[in-house]
């Protein structure tokens, strides 16, 4: 298979932390559609740079990984993005992994080509899906009726998955919260998590005390429990 598969940002050798309850390495693919203020990953955004790591990094690190680690996580930038991450899940999936994925859902088209491929999702919601929220959060307001499209198209997958917001108190205040938590409900998603903002080195004016309000807030707190079968605040 061709060395330059994918575009590749970074591989981590090790995560515990980006697909529940497994071992994974995880894939940083280069490029993204979006400009949120609060992304803490900037030099994956363009596609113009060649990453950092090559399709044959990551099938040498994973034949010597076998036995140690649960899954291949394919994140970001946004995987959506390359045409070729079907080709890249099915030769995980042969070496005998399991295939995390973590998206904006953007593109409903690349989604539907992966979701018989993968064993988990993790789907992240900016802001309200309003063009408005849509368009202060990414840059590109345009996108919410392709991440709606796509979370449609998850739902109905039966794929396990997760929404998680991170709570950046510059484009969300906590009626943004209720409302996200409101439509996400609607729409039949069981998983959701929020996730604390800290604030990237360009942001100088930040307090910390701006981004604990979401969680110090008992109420909101109380409200997310009752609305979905798994919450939990990741701080």
């Amino acid at each position: 298979m061709a060395e330059n598969l994918l575009n590749i940002g970074d591989i981590e050798k090790f995560s515990i932390v980006d697909f529940p309850s497994k071992m994974a390495v995880v894939v940083f693919m280069q490029g993204c559609p979006w400009r949120c203020p609060f992304c803490y990953n900037q030099s994956l955004q363009s596609t113009q740079i060649k990453g950092n790591a090559t399709w044959d990094n990551l099938l040498h690190l994973l034949e010597h990984r076998k036995g140690m680690i649960d899954a291949v996580v394919f994140s970001g930038g946004e995987p959506l993005m390359q045409d070729e991450l079907p080709q890249a899940m099915d030769a995980v999936l042969k070496m005998g992994f399991e295939v995390g994925l973590h998206t904006g859902g953007y593109r409903p088209e690349a989604l539907k080509k992966v979701l018989n491929k993968v064993d988990w999702v993790g789907f992240d919601i900016k802001a309200p899906l309003t063009v408005e929220h849509y368009k202060k959060a990414t840059g590109n307001a345009g996108d919410v009726a392709k991440v709606k499209e796509s979370l449609q198209m998850l739902i109905e997958s039966g794929v396990h998955f997760e929404c998680r917001t991170t709570c950046d108190p510059r484009i969300l205040d906590i009626d943004d919260i209720y409302n996200i938590a409101d439509e996400l409900a609607f729409l039949g998603v069981k998983e959701y998590y929020l996730q604390k903002y800290r604030p990237i080195p360009t942001d100088k004016t930040t307090q910390d005390s701006d981004c604990e309000k979401f969680f110090a807030d008992e109420k909101l707190q109380a409200y997310l429990k009752q609305k979905f079968a798994v919450y939990e605040a990741r701080k």
